[in-house]
């Protein structure tokens, strides 16, 4: 995978979403923050987190997305369970992902950060392709922006405790940083 000259991923599917915004002129990419999601919660496959990511998400489609209404949030890429990648907002801009956030003693994450969602759910399994292309994307953003490193790929839970739990307990960090640096070498 190849991040292009426009801050978009080359290989992903590209669904431009209207949350975002200017990231502050100081701020350089420092962070990837790993979310999940599923619409409903634990089914998988249903186009519905796209839809939330573009502000389309019909909220009366099931009764437990009242919480939604109104709800404005998209991360820079979603990886569903067959390991495809979509991009919803340039890695150049801030998209609104990681909330109410901190990270080494920094607040508002999303300054400073790339926001990527896998398809999945706090208590469920990820699939190999999902894992697959996590590394890839990684690998990618690391190659490209210099000023992130294996050591700043965190969960949404570690930078929001107390608030997130995800991407939950079974997400395995060691599977991804095995593939990172077998992909990336170890020097970063």
């Amino acid at each position: 995978m190849r991040v292009n000259a426009e801050h978009r991923l080359e290989q992903a599917t590209w669904s431009p979403s209207p949350h975002w915004d200017e990231r502050p002129e100081w701020a350089e990419l420092e962070l990837i923050v790993v979310h999940c999601i599923s619409l409903p919660e634990g089914q998988f496959g249903t186009g519905l987190p796209q839809a939330l990511f573009l502000g389309t998400l019909d909220i009366t489609a099931d009764p437990t997305f009242g919480d939604l209404d109104g709800v404005c949030v998209a991360p820079h890429l979603f990886i569903d369970r067959q390991g495809s990648v979509h991009q919803f907002v340039r890695f150049d801009k801030r998209a609104w992902h990681a909330g109410v956030s901190i990270w080494q003693r920094r607040q508002n994450c999303n300054d400073f950060a790339v926001g990527i969602e896998m398809e999945g759910a706090i208590n469920a399994t990820y699939t190999l392709a999902q894992y697959d292309a996590l590394a890839d994307v990684v690998s990618a953003l690391l190659h490209h922006y210099p000023g992130l490193s294996t050591d700043a790929v965190v969960g949404h839970n570690e930078i929001a405790p107390g608030r997130k739990r995800d991407p939950g307990f079974l997400f395995d960090w060691r599977g991804v940083l095995l593939g990172l640096h077998r992909q990336h070498g170890s020097d970063n």
